[in-house]
């Protein structure tokens, strides 16, 4: 039995797609807040279950029977995630699932400007410390983000940034077909993965591919950390955002998103969709 968490997300939702198009519907659970968003599951006869990372209970039942567990990660930036994803493992081991696999972050980091990054290192700390088989899926940043992180350069012809940095930029739809190939490969991947697209362009490399694919100069503006935070502040992004989203450009300069592996693409049998296929799409 594979169960899956957040199955209503766009992630994981479209994992259990690629997983209906390989085994039967009733070799899989999805596990929701809200099972009556994941009524297009049920309909095929998904088994749907309820519970959230808040409630141990609820995930013991919800996590029953499961060979292995996709655990998706908290993305409520105003929860306390690690203890949420604490409170998901202990009910994984309670529960006796066979193997838990977790949506991690190719830059996940004991230390790291990047918030996110921080919470991934210690829930992998947390299943290394656990007992349980686990796999940590350590997704490059999602290339769907640069539809905010580089800014209105369709209009403005700039792509304004506090620093700049090489990011592993990565779709996340490949990423949620690699889980489904993963969950389907017999345990062959222990611990952390890596899966990224194969190239890691700073954002000077975006704006020139901005302007290839437009047709028309786009140019990089790097305005500074100060300035940066001051123009979000003034054009009125909360505080605590303006914050946790600089903290992802200072990961990037540091090089903490520069890692690239070619397994994402070995597991799709193709090569992965790359920043030129995002903005030209977008």
């Amino acid at each position: 039995m594979i169960t899956v968490t957040g199955a209503t997300g766009a992630l994981n939702g479209a994992t259990v797609d690629h997983l209906l198009e390989r085994v039967p519907a009733d070799d899989v659970v999805v596990v929701v807040r809200d099972p009556a968003r994941a009524q297009r599951f049920a309909d095929r006869g998904v088994d749907v279950r309820q519970a959230g990372y808040d409630d141990p209970a609820a995930m013991r039942a919800a996590f029953a029977g499961a060979d292995q567990l996709l655990l998706v990660s908290s993305n409520d930036p105003g929860a306390d995630a690690v203890a949420l994803h604490t409170a998901a493992v202990a009910a994984a081991v309670d529960a006796g699932v066979g193997r838990v696999l977790y949506t991690s972050h190719q830059g996940a980091a004991d230390v790291s400007p990047f918030a996110p990054a921080r919470v991934h290192r210690r829930t992998e700390q947390l299943l290394a410390d656990s007992g349980l088989t686990w796999t940590s899926l350590r997704n490059g940043f999602y290339a769907h983000s640069l539809d905010w992180l580089a800014g209105p350069w369709r209009e403005t012809g700039r792509v304004t940034v506090p620093v700049d940095g090489p990011v592993s930029w990565t779709a996340r739809a490949d990423a949620a077909e690699a889980a489904a190939v993963v969950l389907l490969a017999d345990g062959r991947f222990d611990g952390p993965i890596t899966l990224t697209a194969p190239a890691a362009p700073t954002f000077a490399d975006v704006a020139a591919l901005a302007a290839e694919v437009s047709g028309r100069p786009v140019e990089l503006e790097v305005v500074g950390a100060d300035a940066w935070l001051a123009g979000q502040l003034a054009a009125g992004r909360p505080e605590f955002v303006a914050r946790f989203t600089l903290g992802m450009y200072e990961a990037a300069a540091a090089g903490l998103f520069a890692g690239t592996d070619p397994l994402l693409g070995e597991l799709l049998g193709r090569d992965p969709r790359s920043v030129r296929d995002q903005l030209a799409g977008g």
